[in-house]
């Protein structure tokens, strides 16, 4: 379909009085198979609705641009006029046109750079944007499209520097930005600018000689301190009064290939530090390994970077070192979080038993975390932290807190069987949950073990459960209280954690909830769930299994467990056929509690009464029936006494009083 005559089928909805609404546009641009033709060639006209929403242009009209379609009416003729930009961007497009591309561009130059071959036309969105065609990872390609070896415009012109793109992406810049996805690094628009770029025999150029050192000082900030401390004053001698520009020595697109593994003042060092008999006045060996050194995470390392005090124009360079090694030169974050833990803190005040970085990374043998025979490495860690925090170590006899044993009973925690028995690298270890350089204890509210944090240090590991428990009425989120609320440790311990399927654990959450909920603890015991469990029965009904393990809710909520919607299923994990009506049964029922249970209550004191009264009347009788018992007692004796007397004849033979001869003597 060709532009002329596209509007012939769709006529103007409005007056042409009216700028043309970007919908009009879109209603013909928005056609994918929309096209033109220009020079021979066939150009789209499509426009991505979607795109143009998205980019900084999104709020202005198509008019704005093409102000040649201000207040005409549609169908429009063709060709529009170019698009100009300065309009907006006047400051850019000055630069622009003073630059070695606008001139190009003013002479008709069919090979000059537009605003749109860099930016794009309707998808502009801004520079730090990863999306943006002048990202800082996309710039070498934009500049690459007519400065790589190859194209028009390196074959046409009279350019010194040859394959540009190619040594810049091998250079160390290159490597940094494109390989490394620095983005800090440098890429063409930082020394050659973005608009104003100018050959570098221009004095107004950015990479002219008396202006590259301010350009590469952007980045190498105080780099002339670095240089006065190396040259030695030779090209001074040869040139008087002519100083060395950047890229005499550093060729600005030239590949390196040449890294130096070890340099001179290494090699200075070295003279005495591999004599393995070298120690110092008080006996500490100075003898340093190559290959330990060759192997670690410093190998490119020189020795004067750590230990910063030498002096070169010493015999001993290092004998005007005074300080130990500051390690923050280059680990800086990691040596704030450390002067604010309780070890730097401890080392502030000159503590010996303080752990310094040496005593956890080593010296000149620093190997990577993920190294298996690094001493951070993760089966290596509860060693490690075990030096000091063992039973009896220095840490552990100045540590105050409830627990103790907390390395053994780390090894034989969940944690602690899994890495170190089953070698799973990725369990929990000291670092995961009190962190590597940033210890506090655990009442210091920005401590990653202080009962706030701690659910979401185990949420690192056990995010589903942190989930669960956030939403839960034991969150400080949910739940607005001041009383203290249990955390993951509460339940669980910090060190000792065991699997929740065993039985131990599972005898033993209830004392554990008992802890905040004893009342209701109590008349759990009084059930027959509670009653078999004191017998050591671990198969029957728990505190969690009714009311869930990290997501209890309240039982008027829908989402609890124990919910009218719910019970039942609740119910039918251990009854198989349980009903509503059985779901009915009252598990903590009591009869201690006229409020909430007040027929248990009274039907239980009704019959106490009752038993105890009827005891009482009971007993009240037997006491008065007792005097009027002995009496009889007495008055049968006595009558028993005269029957014996009367009935005796003499002959020793007496007749009893039913008997036959007893008969014939009373007639």
């Amino acid at each position: 379909m060709l532009f002329p005559f596209v509007f012939m089928l769709f006529p103007p909805a409005h007056a042409a009085a009216d700028d043309p609404a970007n919908s009009d546009c879109l209603a013909c641009h928005g056609d994918k198979g929309m096209t033109t033709k220009r020079a021979g060639r066939t150009v789209s006209l499509f426009v991505d609705e979607k795109k143009f929403n998205n980019s900084v242009h999104s709020s202005l009209s198509c008019t704005n641009c093409h102000a040649d379609l201000a207040g005409k009416e549609l169908p429009h003729s063709t060709p529009l006029a170019k698009v100009n930009c300065g309009t907006c961007h006047s400051d850019e497009q000055e630069q622009h046109a003073r630059s070695l591309h606008g001139k190009a561009l003013a002479r008709g130059d069919p090979l000059a750079p537009r605003c749109v071959n860099c930016h794009g036309n309707h998808d502009i969105v801004p520079v730090k944007d990863p999306g943006s065609a002048v990202a800082p990872l996309k710039v070498p390609f934009v500049c690459g499209q007519c400065h790589q070896e190859g194209t028009p415009v390196q074959m046409n012109r009279n350019i010194g520097q040859h394959n540009i793109l190619e040594n810049f992406s091998e250079s160390i810049h290159g490597q940094g930005l494109l390989k490394k996805g620095l983005v800090v690094a440098p890429s063409c628009i930082s020394c050659h600018t973005a608009h104003s770029i100018l050959p570098h025999n221009d004095p107004n150029s950015s990479i002219a000689r008396h202006n590259i050192a301010k350009t590469c000082t952007k980045c190498h900030a105080e780099i002339e301190q670095v240089h006065r401390k190396t040259i030695r004053g030779e090209l001074w001698e040869k040139q008087a009064n002519t100083l060395p520009a950047c890229v005499d020595c550093h060729q600005p697109h030239k590949v390196r290939t040449l890294f130096y593994s070890q340099g001179m003042a290494d090699a200075d060092c070295m003279r005495c530090h591999q004599n393995q008999r070298l120690q110092t006045s008080d006996g500490r060996r100075m003898f340093v390994r190559t290959e330990e050194l060759s192997g670690s995470r410093h190998a490119r390392v020189a020795c004067s970077q750590c230990h910063s005090e030498v002096n070169a124009s010493r015999i001993r360079p290092c004998e005007t070192i005074t300080h130990k090694v500051d390690c923050t030169t280059c680990h800086e974050e990691i040596g704030q979080q450390y002067q604010r833990s309780i070890h730097g803190k401890l080392l502030t005040k000159s503590d010996t038993n303080a752990p310094s970085c040496k005593e956890c990374h080593g010296t000149h043998g620093i190997l990577g975390k993920h190294d298996p025979q690094s001493l951070t490495f993760a089966t290596n860690v509860p060693d490690l932290c075990a030096r000091c925090h063992r039973a009896g170590q220095s840490a552990a006899v100045r540590y105050t807190g409830p627990e103790r044993d907390i390395v053994y009973r780390y090894t034989e925690s969940i944690h602690g069987k899994g890495l170190l028995k089953s070698g799973l690298t990725v369990t929990a270890t000291c670092t995961s949950c009190h962190t590597a350089h940033g210890e506090l204890p655990a009442s210091d509210p920005e401590s990653t073990v202080n009962p706030r944090n701690v659910p979401s240090t185990c949420g690192q590991c056990h995010h589903g459960i942190q989930e669960q428990f956030i939403e839960s009425v034991h969150s400080a989120k949910v739940n607005k209280t001041d009383k203290p609320l249990p955390v993951c440790n509460d339940c669980h311990t910090a060190h000792a954690i065991q699997r929740a399927d065993q039985d131990q654990f599972r005898l033993e959450i209830m004392g554990k909830c008992g802890r905040c909920h004893a009342e209701i603890a109590s008349t759990y015991f009084d059930t027959y769930h509670g009653k078999v469990s004191r017998l050591g029965y671990t198969k029957t009904a728990k505190c969690y299994d009714c009311h869930g393990a990290h997501d209890i809710q309240k039982v008027t909520d829908p989402r609890s467990h124990l919910s009218r919607a719910n019970v039942v299923a609740t119910c039918q994990k251990c009854h198989h056929d349980a009903t509503r009506r059985f779901a009915g049964y009252l598990t903590h029922a009591t009869h201690h509690d006229p409020k909430k249970y007040p027929f248990l209550y009274w039907a239980f004191w009704g019959m106490t009464t009752l038993l105890v009264g009827t005891f009482v009347i009971s007993g009240i009788h037997t006491v008065l029936w007792l005097p009027r018992a002995f009496q009889m007692r007495r008055e049968l004796r006595a009558a028993e006494a005269r029957t014996n007397g009367k009935g005796d004849n003499g002959s020793g033979q007496t007749g009893g009083p039913g008997s036959e001869d007893g008969e014939n003597a009373g007639r």
